[in-house]
């Protein structure tokens, strides 16, 4: 459910981040020889924390990019989704910005990164504490009906893909809530305290949803918006299905026992 070629943008720069670690590790631990006297001691203290610090730092980057890469089942896979939305990321977003990547395109990059770590946690949800989270652009802006409170007041017209999303909500018992924006978005994932969530936004409010909401794990899918962006988005139906059916406890493991049986 992810593209490698998404991920391959947030790979490099961090890649490229452990390069510049690695560059200042050794020029910190190795500038205490260029000097004599009492600053020696000083500076050879600090260049063994600094070394340590970033000999920690590159091996966390080497688990991580083994981890995507080869799509292993790691220990820890947790700590390691807090390594890239915690630290990593931002940091990501002024070195991608130094050598001319765009905002947007490594946002998508790392929701790419995000949701491979999710899938790969092994973490489930009963129905009842999966929480698909939606935009409110994706109703299309002629409708008159409030679903903000309760999307299920859509009237199923099918001019917008509310209703789908409706019907994927009551066929695997999981809530669906509309959010006009990231207050009431936080606001909702306080009240509901689901143990998963399913959220569809653009790439801005995907990035910094995931971050806030951790250490709850969210599995980012991008709308699309053809009439350009907060206006009658769209999204792919198939894929947030996958996602819900992927992430309930028993149903991949249901699957799987009925392709062998």
């Amino acid at each position: 459910m992810t593209r490698g070629e998404d991920k391959r943008l947030f790979l490099g720069l961090l890649l490229a981040l452990g390069l510049v670690l690695g560059v200042l590790g050794a020029g910190v631990w190795l500038g205490p020889r260029w000097f004599s006297g009492a600053e020696t001691l000083f500076l050879t203290a600090f260049g063994a924390v600094f070394g340590a610090a970033a000999l920690v730092a590159l091996a966390g980057i080497g688990v991580v990019c083994y981890a995507i890469v080869f799509e292993r089942d790691l220990p820890g896979t947790k700590r390691l989704r807090g390594l890239i939305v915690k630290g990593a990321f931002p940091i990501l977003i002024v070195l991608g910005r130094l050598v001319g990547v765009s905002k947007e395109r490594l946002e998508r990059s790392f929701i790419a990164v995000n949701n491979q770590l999710v899938l790969r946690s092994g973490q489930r949800a009963r129905p009842g504490r999966l929480l698909i989270l939606l935009p409110h652009c994706l109703q299309v802006d002629s409708c008159g009906v409030r679903i903000t409170g309760d999307i299920h007041n859509c009237r199923g017209c099918g001019k917008c893909p509310i209703a789908g999303l409706v019907a994927i909500g009551d066929r695997y018992g999981v809530s669906l809530s509309v959010a006009t924006g990231g207050t009431v978005a936080r606001r909702t994932i306080v009240e509901a305290r689901p143990d998963l969530i399913v959220a569809v936004a653009c790439e801005r409010d995907l990035a910094s949803g995931i971050q806030d909401a951790y250490p709850l794990p969210v599995y980012g899918i991008l709308n699309r918006r053809p009439e350009g962006p907060c206006r009658n988005t769209l999204v792919d139906l198939g894929e947030v299905e996958r996602a819900v059916e992927f992430l309930l406890a028993g149903r991949a493991a249901g699957r799987q026992a009925a392709g062998t049986a």
